[in-house]
């Protein structure tokens, strides 16, 4: 394979760039102007909202970027060719962690409204957020967050700085390589994912336990990633020089994992509800009554109908499987179904003065934050071409 194959698509790929900043303008803007709304109507309240809803952007796009790192971890533990037409695009999304870097400082900043263990008057009337004290507090949490990230960054830049050195020597002794670090890499995603699922979600009610969330929140993150990779790859599927693997059989193995990530999702989501809900604790309870009450019950059961039942029934299906348009339309539907379900998470946290206009916000913070994330993955996406030149198990790649 030629580099002209990549030069063919670049006026497409920066045309897309281009749009992807406009609409990160656009969402900015809408941002602002309901932000400027709420302020009007709620008053103190508007600094929580501003950035609870952009954390539900940041944990959205997040999933996208570690979901991505994680699939190609198990893409070089385990092979197969439905991983070797997913590699560009796995390493573009991974190499997108210093933007999500970044783009925690809001979060950072927003602490003290996010979070009721940040403010000192919440903590001094409460025992048990007392207690938790020495992990729950600002400096520690901020500590945690860098090393969160430059754990990420380090995997999947040596990975991807590795992938390139390799195409260049010709030669399969870096497999091994791959395998050595992608085993220790998901040991420590599992681990630093746990935390951070426990800092930027859990605790924004600190009362509430759960051991299954962390789990069900890196499976959520892994079904996220591996549906925007098989949406980017059959929207690119029909350019050269991905179209010539674009066969039914690899795409009815994109098609077979997806469905197999979307049961994991259900198993988890179950799961976490039937032993929160057996064991009827008062700590644990709270966080269902609040997400399947008055609209929340809408959604919650949009979820078990779009996220779960629809893309089971259809993904079940060797037809749609091995049709790049439906494959790709159930791929596009789990991933706003994977932000309904982040929504879901973060904004019954706390109580919203005007009703359900703060979706707005959200869908705006989505956006924005994402028409940046997206600028940048393009950009990453295009430093090498769509195909790997070598491949141990394939030789050089015509």
């Amino acid at each position: 394979m030629s580099q002209s194959h990549d030069d063919l698509w670049r006026p497409e790929r920066e045309r897309f760039q281009r749009l992807a900043l406009q609409a990160a303008v656009v969402g900015f803007i809408i941002f602002v102007a309901f932000g400027a709304i709420y302020y009007a109507s709620a008053s103190w309240t508007v600094p929580r909202q501003f950035f609870l809803s952009y954390l539900v952007a940041f944990n959205f796009w997040l999933g996208i970027g570690l979901g991505c790192l994680v699939i190609l971890m198990l893409q070089y533990l385990t092979g197969g060719t439905w991983g070797f037409v997913l590699r560009r695009i796995l390493e573009s999304a991974s190499r997108t962690t210093i933007v999500l870097a970044a783009a925690f400082v809001p979060v950072a900043l927003g602490i003290r409204w996010l979070y009721t263990w940040a403010q000192p008057t919440v903590v001094k009337a409460d025992p048990d957020l007392q207690h938790l004290g020495p992990y729950l507090n600002v400096p520690f949490f901020v500590v945690r967050a860098v090393f969160y990230f430059v754990t990420w960054a380090v995997l999947g830049i040596v990975l991807c700085r590795w992938s390139a050195v390799q195409e260049e020597e010709r030669s399969p002794r870096r497999q091994r390589w791959f395998r050595l670090l992608s085993g220790p890499g998901l040991v420590l995603y599992g681990l630093t994912i746990t935390f951070a699922s426990v800092d930027w979600v859990m605790s924004l009610e600190p009362h509430w336990y759960s051991t299954m969330f962390p789990v069900l929140f890196a499976t959520s993150q892994v079904l996220t990633g591996l549906a925007f990779a098989i949406a980017i790859l059959l929207l690119l599927g029909s350019r050269p020089p991905l179209s010539v693997f674009m066969s039914p059989a690899n795409l009815r193995d994109l098609g077979s994992l997806l469905l197999a990530f979307v049961m994991f999702w259900a198993y988890m989501s179950f799961s976490q509800f039937l032993l929160i809900w057996a064991g009827n604790l008062p700590e644990e309870i709270p966080w269902y009554l609040r997400r399947t009450r008055g609209g929340w019950m809408i959604v919650a059961v949009i979820l078990i109908a779009l996220h779960f039942a629809l893309p089971f029934l259809l993904l079940i299906s060797r037809d749609i499987k091995e049709h790049p348009a439906r494959l790709a339309a159930v791929a596009i539907g789990l991933l706003v179904m994977r932000f309904v379900d982040v929504f879901w998470w973060i904004e019954p946290a706390y109580d919203h003065e005007l009703g359900y206009i703060f979706w707005i916000l959200d869908v705006a913070a989505v956006i924005a934050l994402g028409g940046v994330w997206v600028w940048w993955f393009l950009w990453e996406l295009g430093k090498h071409p769509l195909i790997p030149l070598y491949d141990p198990e394939r030789g050089v790649t015509p």
